[in-house]
């Protein structure tokens, strides 16, 4: 990678993707786009277009006039809201990946984009969850996933694209506000932890599902796509995960740092059924093997941090 086109640059994995890009390989040489604009260094701090990615002739205009050699496509609309709209969870999220894929296809550039747990479904085992297993997704946001899966991988190998790709768990970041997730409880249950020293979680006690850390999501994208492709079997929906965790365990470790945090349930039926039809903790074995996955923070590291970085954003 040398210079690199961004999609939906602005949601959660972008927002911090972006910068840790600009870092390493120079903020003029990572080119943030997303459908909006924002007040954020996305946008202030190196170049920016607005872009939607139903709009293919536009994404190759910019991936041409920018002379990119990778293009990161994050834009998608997140579980839960994919519920609520289908159609347009459908038309954008498969419609976007389809000209991004066909950009990288054309113009011969490196590829990547997340899959996600909710690739998986009720009839997928439920305990460490193999890479390849079977994936028969309850939901459209399961449905894009596992068709974006299936297309990566046939661009691969009909027209030879360098397209890579995780399957992401539940992700938790101080930086972005939660975005429409079935896991975003995890993030909500931090700011409401030091706003009111309580949460009401819209996920049952004793639902596990996988979660990581932002930090380590965003170090595994970029060594997945700096790894040696020769040495990738598998190349697209690495499962990765850093911990499998419940409500609960969120709160006991909340507790260590709060002491009197409490939490309590208002189940969400709608969340709570995606949740069900989820891993309850996922197998990154061929991600550790093929290009040296390897997380470094629990949820006890995390939420030390979380809640350290979120007292200075909230000015406490």
């Amino acid at each position: 990678m040398n210079k690199i086109l961004i999609t939906g640059a602005l949601g959660q994995i972008g927002s911090e993707l972006t910068m840790a890009l600009r870092e390493k390989y120079g903020k003029n040489n990572v080119i943030a786009t997303d459908i909006r604009e924002a007040d954020s260094p996305v946008v202030t701090q190196g170049p920016f277009e607005i872009l939607d990615v139903q709009d293919y002739d536009k994404m190759l205009d910019l991936a041409k006039n920018y002379e990119v050699d990778t293009i990161m496509h994050l834009a998608a609309l997140l579980s839960a809201k994919a519920e609520n709209n289908p159609k347009f969870a459908w038309d954008l999220n498969m419609g976007g990946l389809v000209n991004a894929l066909e950009v990288a296809r054309e113009l011969e550039l490196q590829f990547f984009t997340p899959s996600s747990i909710g690739a998986f479904g009720p009839s997928t085992p439920k305990k460490d969850t193999p890479q390849d297993t079977i994936q028969r997704p309850t939901t459209m946001y399961g449905v894009n996933k596992v068709s974006g899966e299936l297309l990566c991988d046939y661009y691969y190998s009909r027209f030879g694209v360098d397209t890579r790709g995780v399957r992401f768990p539940g992700l938790i970041s101080y930086v972005t506000e939660p975005g429409g997730g079935t896991t975003d409880y995890a993030v909500e249950i931090y700011y409401e932890a030091l706003k009111n020293k309580s949460y009401t979680s819209y996920i049952a006690e004793g639902t596990y599902m996988d979660m990581m850390y932002m930090p380590d999501a965003i170090n595994a994208i970029i060594q997945l796509m700096e790894a040696d492709g020769d040495k990738l079997e598998h190349r697209n929906a690495f499962n990765v995960t850093a911990m499998s965790a419940a409500p609960e365990d969120f709160e006991k470790a909340i507790q260590k740092q709060i002491p009197d945090f409490e939490l309590s349930y208002d189940v969400d039926s709608v969340r709570q059924k995606i949740a069900d039809s989820w891993p309850d903790s996922i197998d990154a074995d061929c991600a550790s093997k093929e290009w040296g996955f390897k997380p470094e923070f629990d949820i006890d590291k995390m939420t030390e941090d979380m809640l350290d970085k979120l007292k200075t954003k909230l000015g406490q």
